[in-house]
């Protein structure tokens, strides 16, 4: 019988949420998404010095301060990351702008067409990336830019509310993540309840929520599920265009033969009842300081984002000064 995972794949694209090359290997997902949470974390496996120490010569050619060639090293070793995970995967793999920009429209936009032009360098084509963007209005409007302008693609990271998503879409972003996990992390902390039944999950219902209403609404931006703390999360989102899994899960469904139930379908998208709504820059912030989750958890994720990159930023400046 095929695995869960097989059976998943077949009704949902398969994202590795990973840096770890080998788990790619393992697990033939179509795409991959990267943060500096993730580099950094492979950083530190001998596997890789191979990439960080290319990305420390390359920008030492380029010259400048030292900020400049440290700036250099971040971009580079992000490009070697993504370089290396396409020769595994057939698909796309993220890359993402720094959370520090995040409140930055024109810096997330120039930043990420450098990243882009450094794979194209590479030979790569922007087909095969999406640049990711922290969900604020700053990068809404940055998406907006870089999708309409430049036909560059973004993947909207950190979204956890409706109204984000509907900006997202309306902005013409090709993609969305929203976080399952981290939605499921708040509720568990703030309220009595510790467990829910997967289709009760309040980060499956948000995710079925919007899928729902980009499905029966016609927009083209499609929905990877991330941040996933469980198998049943995952499986109460079988139906979704994508979902980003960590190596840990995707072994949990490699080991199982549970059947797969569709729960998301376009078809039962378009009979379910829901508005449609046009959220302007007032909206979105209103929506936003109005949902604690939502603004705790987009706040929290920028943060930790950001202190992650330092920590990476970090580790290359003490190569370059070698």
């Amino acid at each position: 019988m095929a695995s869960t995972l097989e059976q998943l794949k077949k009704v949902t694209t398969v994202v590795a949420d990973t840096g770890d090359f080998e788990a790619m290997k393992k697990y033939k997902p179509t795409d991959a998404t990267t943060n500096p949470s993730l580099i950094f974390a492979a950083s530190n496996m001998p596997a890789y010095q191979s990439l960080i120490d290319d990305a420390v010569a390359w920008a030492k050619e380029q010259g400048g301060s030292e900020d400049e060639q440290l700036s250099h090293a971040m971009d580079k070793v992000c490009i070697n990351f993504g370089r290396k995970i396409l020769d595994i995967i057939p698909g796309r793999v993220s890359t993402e702008v720094d959370a520090r920009l995040s409140f930055d429209k024109e810096g997330m936009v120039k930043k990420a067409k450098q990243l882009i032009e450094m794979y194209k360098a590479e030979g790569i084509s922007k087909e095969r990336i999406l640049i990711k963007l922290s969900s604020t209005w700053e990068g809404i409007q940055a998406a907006r830019e870089l999708e309409s302008k430049y036909g560059i693609h973004c993947n909207m990271t950190l979204i956890f509310n409706f109204y984000q998503a509907v900006a997202c879409a309306e902005a013409g972003a090709t993609l969305i993540s929203p976080f399952v996990g981290r939605i499921f992390d708040w509720f568990v902390k703030n309220t009595d309840k510790k467990s829910f039944e997967p289709l009760e999950d309040p980060g499956v219902r948000s995710v079925t929520k919007i899928f729902n209403y980009y499905k029966k609404f016609g927009f083209k931006t499609v929905v990877m599920g991330a941040s996933f703390r469980n198998t049943g999360q995952i499986m109460g989102l079988s139906g979704c265009d994508l979902l980003t899994i960590s190596p840990a899960l995707l072994e949990k469904l490699s080991q199982s033969t549970d059947t797969v139930e569709v729960h998301l379908d376009k078809q039962k998208a378009a009979k379910c009842d829901l508005e449609k709504v046009a959220v302007d820059e007032k909206l979105f912030r209103w929506e936003m300081n109005e949902d604690e989750m939502a603004n705790d958890k987009l706040s929290e994720g920028i943060r930790k984002f950001g202190a992650d990159a330092i920590k990476l930023e970090n580790v290359l400046r003490q190569r370059l000064a070698q």
